[in-house]
């Protein structure tokens, strides 16, 4: 069972996988603040190409979101933050594992962008 805060589930296997790695904690640990995957590979010694693959299991796992940055020369980049502030793991009452995640409250702007992907969906 999995217990979220936000509006995507993730799958539980997916949590436990990108927790479970210790390059996916290091990234974790580095996100205070959102990066590139360029900042963040310099910061942690990931090779830029593992640092992809692992920020593709914590976007699986909802616990990384990629937002773009709109650069005025056209040239856009991809950042990163975390998208949760605690992930807890507990045993049910009937046995069986129960991961609650907490995401830090929406920002206006993702309110927005949310909003707007919703209306793209129905046009």
């Amino acid at each position: 069972m999995l217990r979220d805060t936000g509006d995507e589930t993730p799958q539980l296997q997916a949590v436990l996988d990108a927790l479970d790695d210790p390059a996916c904690r290091t990234i974790i640990k580095e996100l205070d603040e959102p990066m590139t995957a360029n900042e963040l590979a310099d910061e942690t010694d990931i090779p830029l190409s593992t640092l992809y693959r692992k920020i593709d299991l914590l976007t699986d796992a909802s616990l990384v979101v990629e937002t773009t940055e709109i650069r005025d020369d056209g040239h856009h980049t991809s950042r990163y933050r975390t998208a949760v502030e605690a992930v807890s793991i507990e045993l049910d009452e009937n046995r069986e594992f129960d991961v609650g995640i907490e995401r830090p409250p929406q920002t206006t702007d993702e309110r927005l962008e949310r909003l707007w992907s919703e209306v793209r969906k129905e046009t």
